[in-house]
């Protein structure tokens, strides 16, 4: 199970180029912004600008997705926070905005609307909320 992170970016909404911008940087771990443009010009049908590449990378580090090595020649952009990590925090934000905006009924009504299939899959998780819960009592 991945944990939610310690360190949350600024902002966690991403435009469509910054999202597949930032998978290009999980993926190669650490890239320059030639290892960006190089990864999205392999599509022929694609036009963008180094300088482009430059400024979505600057703006996942303002919003705080990744952060900069300046101490070399060319900058290497790492992930401050793992595609797991992301995908954990996005999913609590979304059930947070569920649950604030629903109310018990609303929420009542759509638990009984689940298949046997996801019932299954909502005890699943209520076991391990109650395993890691145990555990951490026990680390106390």
């Amino acid at each position: 199970m991945t944990p939610l992170p310690n360190y949350r970016p600024k902002q966690l909404s991403l435009g469509p180029l910054e999202a597949e911008i930032l998978q290009i940087v999980w993926e190669l771990g650490t890239a320059t912004t030639k290892d960006v443009h190089e990864r999205i010009m392999i599509d022929p049908d694609r036009e963008l600008t180094y300088s482009s590449v430059t400024t979505v990378l600057r703006r996942l580090s303002e919003k705080g997705w990744l952060e900069c090595d300046k101490t070399k020649r060319s900058f290497a952009w790492q992930a401050l926070i793992s595609r797991q990590q992301a995908q954990a925090l996005k999913a609590y934000e979304q059930l947070q905005g569920f649950l604030a905006s629903a109310n018990p009924d609303i929420v009542a009504a759509f638990a009984d609307s689940l298949d046997s299939a996801s019932c299954e899959q909502l005890e699943a998780i209520a076991l391990r909320i109650m395993a890691v819960r145990k555990a951490r009592e026990e680390q106390k």
